[in-house]
């Protein structure tokens, strides 16, 4: 049962991140990716640390200080800033279809670090969600390009994330690792803003942006902890895959784009393989 909850709270999450790269895409138009980053971490940050106070948690835990939570934040800033870059300068679809390579990295960590059994058939069905994810991305086409190394970057610091996640102290609520979370956020949009500069006072429409990139991005980021302290990892993992079909789906609607084929039978050998992996969460 919990495997099952952790995967539906992954597929939430996916929806939330997808609707997020939307509208930082859109912000990204208008100012520079590390104030976006400032904006939407410090927003995230007074939104966790409000829920903990109001349920009656202290903003600090001795947790932040542990090993795990100290490679959590360099993963979160490495993926977060990584990532929106891709997202700004390259299309949409492409840097989610790179991310789609997540679910193998975490899979793979936890086999290596929390020892977690995945069958062969398991294994099988993540290896062909990749493929699925390569049928859309076919590398040396167009839409990759150099800039798409953000994307790859980001996809290893995220893997990152989720593992440590994982391994913080079960003291510590979603809400500790939220807050926790968006701190590092602003601390990515520091890094990225003191190297390219150029902060504006954001516009009405601009503002309006940021307030739902926020309040989605912190329902996501609360789902996402949620599904990772949930179930086997190797099996709710996968789901991230569902992000991509999302993102196709947004990017038809809002930017009218049209995918092709080989678009089209990927994300269904990307769905198909994360509905087989859950049901064999109850094998080996």
């Amino acid at each position: 049962m919990e495997t099952l909850r952790g995967s539906v709270l992954m597929v939430l999450a996916m929806v939330g991140f997808a609707l997020e790269d939307m509208f930082i895409k859109r912000v990204a138009q208008e100012m520079p990716v590390g104030q976006i980053l400032i904006l939407f971490g410090l927003g995230g940050m007074l939104v966790f640390a409000g829920l903990a106070r109001a349920q009656g948690q202290s903003l600090w835990h001795p947790g932040f200080c542990t090993r795990p939570l100290m490679l959590r934040s360099l993963a979160e800033v490495t993926g977060r800033l990584c990532f929106t870059l891709a997202i700004a300068l390259t299309p949409m679809s492409s840097a989610s279809a790179i991310l789609q390579a997540t679910p193998l990295v975490v899979a793979g960590g936890a086999v290596v670090f929390f020892g977690e059994r995945v069958g062969w058939r398991r294994w099988l069905a993540i290896v062909l969600g990749f493929l699925g994810v390569l049928m859309i991305l076919r590398p040396g086409a167009s839409g990759f390009d150099l800039l798409s190394l953000f994307a790859v970057v980001g996809t290893l610091g995220f893997a990152g994330r989720d593992l440590a996640t994982r391994a913080a102290p079960a003291s510590m609520s979603n809400l500790h690792l939220g807050l926790f979370g968006f701190a590092m956020l602003a601390v990515a949009g520091v890094l990225a803003l003191s190297w390219t500069g150029g902060a504006r006072w954001p516009s009405g429409t601009a503002w309006l942006h940021l307030a739902l990139i926020t309040g989605i991005g912190v329902l996501a980021y609360n789902a996402l902890t949620g599904a990772m302290r949930l179930g086997e990892i190797s099996v709710v993992a996968p789901f991230r895959y569902t992000r991509l079909v999302i993102a196709m789906g947004l990017g038809i609607v809002v930017f009218g784009e049209r995918p092709d084929v080989w678009t089209l039978i990927g994300s269904a050998v990307i769905v198909a393989s994360g509905i087989f992996t859950l049901i064999r969460s109850t094998k080996v």
